[in-house]
């Protein structure tokens, strides 16, 4: 049994169903009973002796349509509730004008409601204030003039019926709901699943190979390194499935994308590769289009940064830190580090990459960068940008003028 059928079978309507059915065979009893006991009272007796002959087959064989929404079709509520009508109207030919004027029950008495309440579990509380609106009508129709008890009798079962057809909406749209909820529980489970599966099998080989292939070298070594990469893209594959950025989206989608926010997990995941190890958030990380775009560049900077001056060899880490506030992504790598001085010296030379490549994008977009580097320890590049600011709502502005 799938999630969406133990949903449907939990189903809140299906008591409501039930209820129906016995409703109507209650409200038939009481019908026969009323016209039995004022049997004598009766103008036209045959007429009602005949409308309840049929209330009473029709009752007992439509059982079955009342047992869920997809039994209760269009045409038997249709037929249904022209009986319910029929029987309202047909009061003033087989009731004394005496009874009638008094105010008594009209043929069908409260089985009329039966029917109004099947429309309003089929289709909601628009098909109630229809149905309700009808029955409303023949009731005014049948006592000539509205009388009290008459008007307080119509607006009952005319606001029953619509609150009714309005919970099993609501009632209908919490089980989809649900229905789709428990079907994304079940796939992130077996996702999970085939995830161990694969790091138990695949993964490890793959890791195996590129160990092997560093420590044998010459032509293993190339074969070691795509093992490497394969190894991280499939990692990233079974753990988010994030896609890349434009390059893997239409061009039209493209374009509405540039219009809202952009997940900045889906920017950064093409930089991760052997070399370099990125670690998100598991949930998005949505920043204004142009914010996005200029931290991934000033986090390609960094990275740029650390194959020219720490070596090819050099293992780097990216982490993305999604704070209430802020937004931080930290750039880090286990090269040598920058001596001290060097940066003002490059600046001195004309060199601007940190400058302006890494902390002058982040201040177009109202972030800062800090740079902290040890000799012999590495660099670390901390990239703050913070949510919701004026400048990174305008720097698409100020990315498309530069």
């Amino acid at each position: 049994m799938t999630e969406r059928e133990r949903v449907m079978k939990m189903s809140v309507e299906q008591p409501l169903w039930r209820a129906l059915a016995g409703y109507r065979v209650l409200t038939m009893v009481y019908a026969v009973g009323l016209f039995v006991r004022a049997h004598d009272e009766f103008a036209r007796p045959w007429v009602a002796t005949a409308f309840f002959t049929v209330l009473v087959v029709w009752t007992l064989a439509t059982l079955p349509r009342v047992a869920n929404a997809a039994s209760c079709t269009k045409r038997f509520l249709t037929a249904d509730l022209t009986i319910a009508l029929v029987g309202i109207l047909l009061t003033r030919f087989a009731d004394s004008t005496e009874r009638i004027e008094a105010g008594n029950a009209t043929l069908p008495s409260i089985w009329t409601a039966g029917s109004v309440l099947a429309f309003a579990l089929k289709g909601g509380w628009r098909w109630a204030a229809f149905a309700s609106t009808l029955v409303a009508a023949a009731n005014l129709i049948h006592r000539g003039s509205p009388t009290r008890d008459t008007v307080h009798a119509v607006i009952l079962v005319w606001v029953a019926s619509i609150a009714i057809g309005y919970v099993v909406e609501v009632a209908r749209a919490s089980e989809r709901t649900l229905a789709r909820a428990l079907e994304i529980e079940a796939a992130t489970r077996e996702r999970e699943r085939l995830a161990r599966d694969i790091h138990d099998s695949v993964l490890q080989v793959l890791a195996m190979v590129q160990r092997r292939g560093a420590v044998i070298g010459g032509e293993a070594a190339e074969l070691g390194r795509l093992a490497g990469e394969q190894e991280v893209a499939l990692r990233t594959l079974v753990s988010g499935g994030l896609r890349a950025p434009d390059a893997a989206v239409p061009p039209a989608r493209a374009e509405e994308r540039r219009d809202g926010p952009v997940d900045l997990r889906t920017l950064l995941t093409p930089y991760a590769g052997a070399r370099v190890s990125l670690a998100e958030p598991g949930a998005p990380v949505p920043l204004p289009v142009a914010a996005a775009e200029e931290l991934a560049a000033a986090v390609g900077a960094a990275l740029d940064n650390v194959r020219r001056h720490a070596g090819e060899g050099a293992q780097a880490w990216i982490l993305v830190e999604d704070e209430p506030d802020e937004v931080i992504v930290t750039v880090r790598d286990d090269g040598p580090g920058i001596p001290e001085g060097r940066l003002a010296q490059a600046e001195g030379e004309g060199r601007l990459g940190v400058a302006l490549s890494i902390r002058g994008r982040l201040r177009d977009i109202g972030g800062t960068a800090e740079l902290i580097s040890v000799p012999g320890q590495g660099t670390e590049v901390e990239l703050k940008v913070p949510k919701g600011t004026k400048e990174t709502t305008t720097a698409r502005g100020k990315a498309e003028t530069r």
